[in-house]
């Protein structure tokens, strides 16, 4: 697996299937400027899995693979650790996100995956 900005620490996991982001949607919501986190304890004590997207209303490919992409550098550097065993993470990337400071969404992200206000 690959290892993130930090030594030691493992990149989550990837939701990759639909069924998976759809179960995500019956978990918690937190809502922010910048995104969507929904968050699912799935009851194992698995390694935490992500997914990642970005609806059409964002903009063209170019906005929304720009969009997704700093998202996921933005968990693999920063996030990861607070991420909790057993859950699952799905974020639903808003266009803001292109126009906020990579360390504003950074802090933003790991803020919301430890729920904290």
């Amino acid at each position: 697996m690959p290892e993130t900005g930090r030594p030691g620490l493992p990149s989550p996991a990837r939701l990759r299937k639909r069924a998976e982001f759809l179960a995500a949607r019956r978990g918690e919501k937190r809502r922010g400027r910048l995104f969507l986190l929904e968050v699912l304890n799935r009851g194992d004590k698995g390694p935490p899995r992500v997914g990642f997207t970005v609806t059409k209303k964002t903009g063209n490919a170019i906005q929304r693979n720009r969009v997704r992409r700093r998202l996921k550098e933005a968990v693999r550097v920063h996030a990861a650790r607070d991420m909790q065993p057993g859950n699952d993470y799905v974020i639903v990337g808003r266009d803001d996100v292109l126009d906020a400071p990579f360390g504003q969404l950074a802090a933003e992200l790991s803020r919301r995956i430890r729920a904290t206000r």
